[in-house]
């Protein structure tokens, strides 16, 4: 995968679809203790429709290569490393798509800067104070400390155990193994990616995320909200209080999937960015 350096550290990421597309480039942001394969089925779609775009691994713990002992490691400092990485690659009219940890990041971009960023898709996320919701917030604060998150991962070694509820089976219906051990590994076997992945959830504050929802409206962009209506965390209720807080936004409802709905519906998400990243602004 290239690799590019930013303040901080460096962020490597995947690309898929034409070097030179009409279409408004794709740039992905995953969720906590995952990475930017979980993004390559929609990938693969939108490059058959000639769409090009950007599946960074952000360092959220399943990343490769540990950020710089001083980086800005909190959802505020992580949206500018977004910022960051579409100034670098020189990528403007971004669609820029977010789900669960991703979709916060995302708001955080918004609240941070959005010259670069053209239309927004929301995909089962976090929102106002929900930050993470039950039971991840309990989760969340059972890592923080490199010790107990090594702790904490060490079952997930086993497919069984990780594609559970108390792994990730409560994000998805449809899991492959090796790309759910492959959101582990890293922070299994390197300190470093432990000590990030620590710093940002001692830095995970809802009263912030609460904060820039107040400011969502001022957003001039198109927005889409795709949303898995079969989701136990993120529920259908939070993404439809999600949709009143923009200007004005279209509400997506997914049936049967849950909150990674890029894996659950890979086809209707990859339609739903099409479609907008190809619409005329109104």
């Amino acid at each position: 995968m290239p690799t590019i350096d930013l303040p901080g550290g460096a962020v490597a990421y995947r690309a898929a679809g034409p070097e030179r597309s009409t279409a408004p480039p794709v740039v992905f942001v995953h969720p906590f203790l995952t990475n930017g394969a979980v993004w390559t089925g929609v990938a693969d779609l939108l490059a058959e429709r000639g769409v090009r775009s950007y599946a960074p691994d952000w360092p959220l713990g399943a990343h490769r290569t540990p950020m710089d002992a001083d980086a800005d490691q909190s959802p505020r400092g992580v949206a500018r490393r977004i910022v960051l990485f579409l100034e670098a690659l020189g990528l403007e009219d971004v669609v820029l798509v977010g789900n669960d940890t991703g979709g916060a990041l995302a708001q955080f971009v918004l609240d941070t800067d959005v010259s670069r960023v053209g239309r927004v898709v929301l995909v089962n996320c976090d929102a106002f104070d929900t930050f993470p919701p039950f039971p991840f917030n309990v989760i969340f604060r059972l890592l923080r400390g490199r010790r107990r998150l090594g702790a904490g991962l060490l079952p997930m070694r086993g497919r069984v155990f990780r594609h559970s509820p108390l792994g990730f089976g409560l994000l998805a219906n449809k899991l492959d193994a090796d790309l759910t051990r492959s959101w582990i590994e890293p922070a299994l076997t390197d300190p470093g990616i432990r000590d990030d992945a620590v710093r940002f959830l001692h830095a995970v504050d809802p009263r912030e995320l609460l904060d820039v929802s107040t400011r969502l409206k001022d957003y001039q962009g198109q927005v889409r909200i795709v949303w898995g209506m079969a989701d136990r965390a993120f529920k259908p209720a939070l993404g439809r209080r999600l949709q009143q807080a923009f200007r004005d936004a279209e509400f997506v409802e997914v049936p049967g999937a849950r909150t990674l709905v890029e894996l659950d519906a890979p086809q209707v998400l990859a339609e739903q960015i099409a479609d907008l990243a190809t619409a005329t602004r109104s």
